[in-house]
């Protein structure tokens, strides 16, 4: 199959579920790194391990509820969605930072979840091609669609 044949839905789809693990990571990095007054690479990394964690994580969690051992699920959401996540976490973070005060802004103010929001949507409008192409490759989503 041609990614050109992948259904641009098949690829917001996937995309969203892979945004759903990220912007939860996302999130509680950036909250947990802003509340405890981290650095902002502090913050940033730490929002990027726990986006990669919660991807992964909920990716696992549908493949283990479909029978397959642990081994399989860790290699099912390592294939799925490390591409997947590292894109919407270059696009979501490169955002973040680029916005005048973002990474400054208290967790009280709308500066601080206006460009967290709309660093995430614009990662997904970014990450929803990548997805296509890589589903119509076999790869990506499509690996975990056996488990579904």
């Amino acid at each position: 199959m041609s990614w050109r044949d992948v259904p641009w839905s098949a690829a917001a789809q996937a995309t969203a579920h892979c945004l759903t693990g990220c912007a939860i990571g996302e999130v509680a990095g950036m909250v947990i790194g802003t509340a405890a007054s981290l650095s902002n690479l502090v913050t940033v990394v730490l929002s990027i391990v726990l986006a990669f964690v919660f991807g992964y994580a909920l990716t696992m969690r549908g493949v283990l509820r479909s029978g397959a051992g642990l081994r399989t699920a860790v290699r099912v959401a390592l294939a799925a969605d490390t591409v997947s996540i590292a894109v919407m976490e270059i696009v979501d973070n490169g955002v973040i930072l680029v916005v005048p005060g973002a990474m400054d802004a208290g967790l009280d103010t709308v500066l601080f979840w206006a460009s967290l929001a709309v660093s995430l949507a614009i990662a997904f409008v970014v990450t929803t091609p990548v997805n296509r192409w890589m589903i119509g490759r076999g790869q990506g989503h499509a690996v975990a669609h056996a488990y579904h």
